[in-house]
Parts: C-alpha cells; sequence; structure tokens
C-alpha cells in the first residue's frame, strides 16, 4: 500500500482508523495538561513550537505537492478556506508568532471547528494509510492541542467579549467566503450546500436556514467553551 500515490483508500467513522487517533489526541491533550508546568520553561516551548510549527508547515507543503504531482488541485475544492485550513494556518502563525487576538479565533472558532471535525470527519481525502489521512488527523488534532497549549502553558485566556468578537469575525469571514463560492463554483465553509456525510449540519435544517441554526450552535458552543474560565474568575 502506498503512502504517497493517487489512489485512495475508504474511510469509515467510528472504525479503528477513526477511533484510535481519537484516543491519541485525547491522550496528548492529557500529557499536555499534565506536565503543563514543567513546559512552561523557555527551552521546552522554543522545542515544541518549533518543532510543531515545522511538521505542520512539512505536511502543508506534502499536500499542495499531492495535489499539483498528481493533478488533483481544483479551485473549488483544494483552495484553503475551510474553517478548519484556515485554523490550520493560524495555528502555524500563532506557533511563530504568538498574538493574543489568533488565540481567541483559535481556541473558539478552531478548536470547536476542528473537534466536530475529528468527530464527524466530512473532508477527509483517503482513510489509512495514505498520508492525507495522517495530515487529516495530525492537523486537526494540532488545531485543538495548540490552543490548549497557549492556555495552559502560555497562559493566555479567552474573555467573555472573546466570544462576540470571533462571532463577528467569523460573519466577517462569511461575508467573504460566499461570493469567493459564487466565483470558484466551491462550498467552502460549507454554505453553499451541506456535506455529503453526516455531520451536525444534517440536524439543522435545509438550506439556506442551517446556516442561521449554526449561528445559535455557534453561540452555545463558545459560550460552554467559555464556562471553564468563568468558573476559575469566581473562584478567585
Amino acid at each position: 500500500m502506498d503512502w504517497f500515490s493517487e489512489s485512495e483508500y475508504p474511510f469509515a467513522m467510528y472504525t479503528p482508523q477513526h477511533i484510535l487517533p481519537l484516543v491519541g489526541i485525547a491522550l496528548l491533550v492529557l500529557l499536555l495538561y499534565r506536565f503543563k508546568n514543567s513546559l512552561r520553561q523557555d527551552a521546552w516551548k522554543k522545542r515544541i513550537r518549533f518543532g510543531l510549527c515545522t511538521v505542520l508547515i512539512g505536511f502543508e507543503v506534502l499536500l499542495y505537492g499531492w495535489y499539483f504531482y498528481f493533478e488533483q488541485f481544483s479551485i473549488e475544492q483544494s483552495l484553503p478556506l475551510q474553517l478548519c485550513s484556515i485554523s490550520y494556518i493560524l495555528t502555524i502563525v500563532i506557533l511563530l508568532f504568538p498574538f493574543y487576538r489568533i488565540y481567541e479565533f483559535l481556541y473558539f472558532a478552531g478548536a470547536g471547528g476542528a473537534i466536530q471535525a475529528l468527530l464527524t470527519p466530512a473532508a477527509i481525502l483517503s482513510g489509512f494509510p495514505h498520508f492525507t489521512y495522517f495530515y487529516f488527523f495530525i492537523g486537526h488534532g494540532a488545531i485543538v492541542w495548540v490552543a490548549l497549549y497557549m492556555t495552559w502553558v502560555h497562559g493566555y485566556r479567552p474573555t467573555w467579549r472573546s466570544i462576540w468578537r470571533v462571532l463577528l469575525l467569523m460573519n466577517a469571514l462569511l461575508a467573504v467566503i460566499i461570493p469567493l463560492n459564487w466565483i470558484t463554483g466551491g462550498n467552502y465553509l460549507f454554505v453553499a450546500e451541506k456535506p455529503s456525510d453526516d455531520t451536525l449540519l444534517n440536524y439543522l435544517g435545509p438550506w439556506p436556514w442551517y446556516l442561521l441554526s449554526l449561528e445559535g450552535v455557534a453561540v452555545i458552543i463558545f459560550i460552554l467553551m467559555y464556562l471553564p474560565f468563568l468558573r476559575l474568575r469566581s473562584n478567585t
């Protein structure tokens, strides 16, 4: 079986090839929390930031190399305009240049979206052992892990206002993506139609009403993600 080939391999949700990477990501998050104090040393910060950044950049270069080598690139599907693709790029940026406004977006929109993608991988390109399988789980896992790393190790904290800033930014992003979808014929951010696989969007009504439902779901998810910090504030 060829790791880097034109051929794709089947992927089925909630089989070992799906569950095992989820368990691996969960273990890495638990290890991050367990050793967060040790990782605050400057030497560890540099190793993690630049090491992980190198891995993520390498996988991104490999992805677009695969797109072009096997003539798989298309303007309708291959631009980095999905929420998790944008979050992937911002993950690399924040590792190189820590910035609070990027952290806000990465924590709420990035990690929130990546968790949904990990649970229902609608955008996965291939199953095990193709490299795009590893790209999907490493990339989405890194979005979640880095958001928590910046929280537990670098001491960043979201605020109540962060929720509304991120929601406003996501709606601004939506206003840009909708005409781009019309120009390219794509379905970036899944605003032109629902993905064919079973995802949360399938339970939010028909197009275009599921877009309004998604706004409400995003508010609820963001508030739930903020509750641990609200509790911490009340205990101090």
